[in-house]
């Protein structure tokens, strides 16, 4: 082949294949590079002025969510370079100034409605902010939906509909195994049957049933859970009324026996302030036997009588006797007996400043250095509070067994005879009631949204309302309607509308990881610390 073949415009090599330069390299191949170069000069022009304005529009891979979308044009809000955004990112925005323990970490997320320290421990599993909520998928996306395989990489639960486990009230088989079971006397059925009466309600019709419920259940303002049942609000029409009075009591004297009136008056003991405020015509007394009538709710002659035979049977309480009732509550509800002693130190410091009596003045430094101990327990976010103050003596001083312990608990029994129709007295002590009917302690439920669709009666059933209001004389069996019998929904009953056909079953429909929500608008950067320290 000649020179002239090989060069030659659709020439062809020994193989068959053209080998003229011209068809590998066009003619204008100069002139392409250079408009592709000057193209990739124009696009480094447009990002660094783009990032020079700090827009992101260049380099962005999406508009972010509605929540974020006044950060738009902001990258250096989120990003420090190319770097992924960084929790400490998120949390100048949304943790709350001087919250040292962080609501939104995974410690928060250990010690949800637990208040239990053990669980503390940093896991090889934890993931940043971003794992859970990915940004930049256009404004209407929800970055808190965050999809059930991020909680189980931790969590080996399974929806409704596969295999998810029971509720933990239900699981519970034990008796009493919730402290606040034995407190109460109290049957569901015959005060469904006594408001029926008052109401001139029609005991077969179920809608009319229900509204016996709101009678006690009162709803929050938002409608997802019920308020505290309270006496003043919801027992006090009934029970306690003008003419309910204590038995015949014993004078305090060399055997057990409770305080006169006069006698607190005289002591002027730190919390007995009261003692000056109460009508002495409540009190008859004759002999050595005393009469108290009319009785009140929390009555605070029967408290201050309660306590002390309480401290003469099982000797000095400590902080228990700053409670009225007894100190068993759910490890995740210590919080309450604390603010509860601290409400009753406050008020017995309260009583002693106005008193310039040296030795007053110096029990009320006492009463100041326990007082502010129990704060700083309190508002320490990394300090667990310790239930071992609130104990009652381990140790009694009398035998427990002794004929001196029996009068001392007679005593307690008949002074709080009227208390006992419906509160368990124990060893001088009222047992605490549970009053926050909140039962789902990992889960949350509204209410709200589920009412439309259910009445009370179609979820409660553990109680037989249906089978008892309209049989009259017929007796509940006290195994049946008990205070302490969780009327709630199990697992299935759920699990008829939240399913794979029907409503959603993600974890996070019910599930939350983050504790507190209220927390979302408190927004660090717009907090003087100077300011909030000072506050």
């Amino acid at each position: 082949m000649t020179r002239k073949d090989r060069t030659g415009k659709g020439t062809l090599g020994d193989s068959g294949l053209p080998v003229a330069s011209k068809y590998v390299q066009p003619p204008h191949r100069r002139e392409l590079l250079w408009v592709g170069a000057a193209a990739l000069v124009i696009v480094a022009l447009l990002a660094a002025w783009s990032l020079l304005r700090r827009d992101g529009r260049m380099v962005s891979n999406g508009p972010l969510s509605s929540n974020h979308a006044n950060l738009e044009n902001n990258c250096a809000a989120c990003h420090s370079g190319f770097a992924p955004v960084s929790n400490e990112a998120c949390s100048t925005c949304h943790e709350k100034h001087g919250d040292e323990l962080g609501v939104y970490t995974f410690a928060s997320h250990y010690l949800y409605r637990s208040d239990d320290f053990q669980r503390v421990v940093p896991s090889p599993d934890e993931e940043p902010c971003i794992a859970c909520h990915t940004e930049h998928q256009g404004r209407t996306a929800e970055i808190t939906r965050v999809a059930d395989a991020r909680c189980q990489a931790c969590h080996e639960f399974s929806p409704f509909s596969d295999h998810h486990p029971e509720f933990a009230f239900a699981q519970a088989t034990e008796p009493d195994s919730n402290p606040g079971d034995r407190a109460l006397a109290f049957a569901h059925i015959q005060h469904v049957k006594e408001l029926i009466i008052r109401q001139s309600l029609d005991a077969s019709n179920p809608d009319e049933v229900e509204r016996t419920c709101l009678a006690c259940h009162n709803p929050e303002p938002a409608g997802r859970s019920f308020q505290p049942i309270d006496f003043d609000r919801h027992c006090d029409a009934c029970h306690l009324a003008a003419t309910d009075r204590t038995p015949p009591l014993p004078v305090a004297g060399e055997s057990p026996g409770v305080q006169t009136l006069q006698a607190i008056q005289l002591a002027g003991l730190p919390g007995s302030r009261w003692a000056d405020y109460v009508n002495p015509g409540e009190f008859r007394q004759q002999g050595e036997r005393i009469v108290k009538s009319p009785l009140y709710h929390r009555d605070p002659w029967v408290l201050h009588n309660l306590r002390r035979l309480r401290q003469q049977l099982l000797g000095d309480g400590g902080l228990a006797d700053l409670l009225t009732a007894s100190p068993d509550v759910r490890p995740a509800e210590l919080r309450s007996l604390y603010e509860e002693a601290i409400a009753t130190l406050e008020a017995q410091a309260l009583d002693l400043r106005s008193i310039p009596d040296r030795a007053v003045q110096r029990e009320l430094e006492q009463i100041d250095t326990v007082l502010a101990a129990l704060k700083r327990r309190l508002e320490d976010p990394h300090a667990p509070l310790d239930e071992t103050g609130f104990l009652l003596a381990l140790t009694p001083p009398a035998d427990p067994e002794s004929a001196d312990a029996e009068r001392i608990r007679t005593v307690a029994e008949a002074l709080t005879e009227p208390c006992r129709n419906c509160h368990t007295v124990e060893d001088a002590t009222i047992v605490r009631v549970e009053n926050d009917l909140g039962t789902l302690k990992r889960a949350e439920f509204n209410h709200r949204a589920h009412m439309l669709q259910r009445g009370c009666l179609d979820c409660h059933t553990e109680i037989p309302f249906a089978e008892f209001l309209n049989s009259d004389g017929a007796v509940v069996p006290a195994e049946l309607d008990r205070a302490e019998i969780q009327n709630l929904p199990k697992i299935a009953v759920c699990g008829e509308c939240h399913n794979e056909n029907l409503a959603s079953q993600t974890c996070v429909t019910c599930h939350l990881f983050h504790p507190d929500t209220d927390r979302r608008s408190e927004l660090i950067q717009f907090v003087n610390p100077e300011t909030a320290n000072a506050g």
